[in-house]
């Protein structure tokens, strides 16, 4: 393969929805440049993308994939990202590094959630979008009414390059704009295609079309405005030589029609990536932080070294594989380079261009270009890497917070021990994916953006690092309190022969508001128990407020106040004053009507107005509460208060009511009651899961 620069290389990610076709856009891509005799298949499991034995099994991309191509000579770095929002990482991570976005919307199902989150994350990044109608070969396709949907979303200046000529079942040819042509391809699915010029109807719509993107091309510069204006129009060359600059400044939004099962379109697309598209001369400039917190820029032309890491991955045949972006200077196999996140230097082993699972070992990439390098010892995703005349840090991908969690349970003592490091190793490759063992629950909680995730995460614990686990519904941190007061006068009593234990304590407790935790004091007078005793007491306490003395919680919002006692002059001693001062406090406890708090989460979730109904009706049997309604373009925001009981798997169950068009985000909000008739089921529960442990 050539050795391009950075004018000739094109970055680009593949997004959008799930199930709206990209992978096999990007088969249709490498048939059409020469890499594949013939696409691969989802079902069959030998696409380019979905190579990895998780994707074979769901049949469904779950990792970011690179794949390299060359297309009139340019250099084509794409990557396919998964749509579904449990793997939300991988399109965020590849968004970070590249120099557009390609959306690729369903033409049957239109404009969905999982765009809509594209766009606003490019929005973000400040890189030009691009959208591709795709499975326009399929019934019931809608490409006009997409079209218009993507307007309301998106702006007026979403414009279509290309149209279907004859949508459906039968689709072969498109309208392209630019060209005032009708192209047609061939049905063998090579992607190859004859054109011949617009008549009657057509050329009367592409005419009409053809003077709009004249009209939005001439304002992006203001010498080609006035010259518009002058002559009332602009030339064929001036049209092309300010298209890519008015992609740029977002004057337009080009929109591609296309099939990719059929290979109809995609070389055209393929065809204004070349020509037009963005490549890392438009961002010749990054922002960056020195090392002491300062600003920095990085600049493409800038002969030191700095590139940014975006995804890692462990592969048993050669260890850690790290994927990065060069954003100035070369990458030399065999040099060194500084990791200025972590202070290490790092030795570049062997350099590849990747094309999914297949890797061209080369010697260097320079500015601008993407390629990986194995055997980093302590780079992870989210690192830059620097000569060490030029360190800086890169901004990191901001994840949004986990919203599932699950719980592993080892099978066994060997499984338990290797579980902290497959898990370590699953989260440097997945910033989403987090995990702690919670000692109050006696769990490994795992959490993420959704149940496949986690469950995906399981089956590589078992795969790859051979540890057998059982991915289950996680406990729920109940607490326990009082409704009232209580008190009670304990005595602790022990003679056994030798030296004796003596203690009594006098206690009361009562109630305190939400959030004010355990509170002791003492109000002894006089010199019946020696002040040398209250930590004794207060020790005893917390020991059982940790236990529970109500169905084994443990206990919050609680005042207790030690106020009188006894002692022995012999007897009386530290364990002694403990063990009554837990007593004290477990009956005075139970007299002042205890009763559990259960965790209740704020959920947010996003849904189009015709799924609302089903989500509120969800809520409800969730034990849910309805605190408003907010919109977001032609979306709908629920805010509703749900025990965090209630939620398990509830990103599942959203997505199967909502037809995989809701998200949702979720946060701890505070404690509640749980209402008394559940206390009890509540309460054996957990004694049986104490029994098991």
């Amino acid at each position: 393969m050539k050795d391009y620069r950075a004018p000739e290389i094109r970055n680009f990610a593949v997004t959008g929805h799930a199930g709206t076709g990209k992978t096999l856009l990007c088969e249709a891509m490498l048939v059409c440049v020469g890499k594949l005799s013939r696409p691969g298949s989802i079902e069959q499991g030998n696409t380019a993308s979905d190579f990895h034995p998780d994707e074979k099994e769901h049949q469904q991309s779950i990792h970011a994939t690179v794949l390299t191509e060359e297309w009139l000579g340019r250099e084509l770095n794409l990557i396919d990202c998964p749509g579904t929002p449990d793997f939300i990482s991988e399109p965020l991570s590849a968004l970070r590094v590249a120099d557009s976005a390609m959306i690729v919307i369903s033409g049957v199902n239109g404009v969905e959630t999982g765009a809509d989150e594209i766009w606003a994350a490019a929005a973000d990044y400040r890189i030009p979008r691009f959208l591709v109608i795709n499975q326009l070969d399929r019934e019931r396709t809608r490409f006009d009414e997409i079209l218009e949907e993507a307007r309301d979303h998106y702006g007026a200046r979403v414009f279509p390059m290309t149209l279907p000529v004859d949508a459906g079942p039968g689709f072969s040819s498109v309208l392209d704009v630019m060209r005032s042509e009708v192209i047609t391809f061939a049905g063998d699915g090579s992607g190859s295609y004859v054109e011949k010029p617009a008549e009657g109807e057509l050329k009367e719509q592409v005419t009409r079309l053809h003077r709009q993107l004249i009209d939005m091309v001439a304002e992006s510069e203001d010498a080609l405005l006035e010259k518009f204006f002058e002559e009332g129009t602009l030339t064929e060359e001036d049209l092309r030589a300010h298209v890519h600059e008015a992609v740029q400044k977002g004057l337009v939004v080009p929109v591609f029609a296309a099939s990719a099962t059929k290979n109809t379109g995609v070389s055209r697309i393929l065809d204004f990536i070349a020509k037009y598209g963005s490549s890392p001369v438009d961002r010749s400039t990054v922002e960056a932080g020195a090392l002491d917190g300062g600003p920095e820029t990085v600049a493409l032309d800038d002969s030191r070294t700095v590139a940014f890491v975006f995804k890692t991955m462990h592969e048993a045949h050669v260890g850690n594989l790290s994927f990065f972006r060069v954003y100035s200077g070369d990458v030399v196999t065999g040099s060194e380079l500084v990791n200025a996140n972590r202070g290490e230097t790092e030795r570049i082993g062997q350099l590849y261009r990747v094309n999914g699972a297949a890797r061209e070992p080369v010697a260097s990439l320079h500015a601008g270009d993407i390629g990986a390098v194995v055997k980093l010892r302590a780079t992870r995703a989210g690192d830059t890497l620097c000569a060490a005349a030029r360190q800086v840090v890169l901004p990191v991908v901001e994840f949004p917070p986990p919203n599932t969690r699950g719980a592993l349970v080892a099978k066994s003592r060997a499984d338990l021990n290797k579980l902290g490091e497959g898990l370590s190793l699953l989260r440097e490759e997945d910033p989403t994916f987090d995990y702690h063992f919670d000692p109050e629950l006696g769990q490994t909680i795992v959490s993420g953006q959704g149940w496949l995730q986690l469950q995906i995460m399981a089956e590589e614990l078992k795969r790859r690092f051979n540890v057998d686990v059982e991915l289950c519904r996680p406990r729920v941190s109940y607490r326990a309190t009082i409704s009232g007061r209580g008190e009670s006068k304990h005595r602790h009593k022990k003679q056994t022969g030798g030296a004796g234990q003596f203690a009594e304590v006098w206690m009361r407790i009562e109630s305190l508001p939400a959030e004010s935790g355990l509170v002791f004091t003492q109000s002894l007078v006089g010199s019946n128990v020696d002040r040398v005793f209250v930590p004794s007491v207060e020790k005893g306490v917390q020991a059982a407020c940790a236990a529970g003395p109500h169905g084994g919680f443990p206990v919050t919002d609680v005042k207790v106040d030690f106020y009188d006692g006894k002692q022995h002059p012999v007897d009386s001693k530290d364990i002694a004053f403990q063990i009554a001062g837990k007593a004290a406090f477990n009956e005075a406890f139970m007299m002042a009507r205890p009763k559990l708090l259960e965790p209740v989460m704020e959920l947010r979730v996003k849904v189009p107005s015709d799924a609302v109904g089903s989500v509120l009706a969800d809520l409800s049997g969730r034990r849910g509460r309805i605190m408003g309604m907010e919109t977001e373009g032609r979306f709908e925001v629920v805010v509703a208060h749900v025990p965090q009981a209630e939620l398990y798997q509830y990103s599942s169950q959203l997505r199967a009511i909502t037809a995989g068009r809701g998200r949702h985000r979720e946060r701890f909000e505070r404690y509640e009651d749980l209402p008394r008739e559940l206390e009890a089921a509540v309460i054996a529960e957990h004694g049986r899961k104490a029994e098991e442990d």
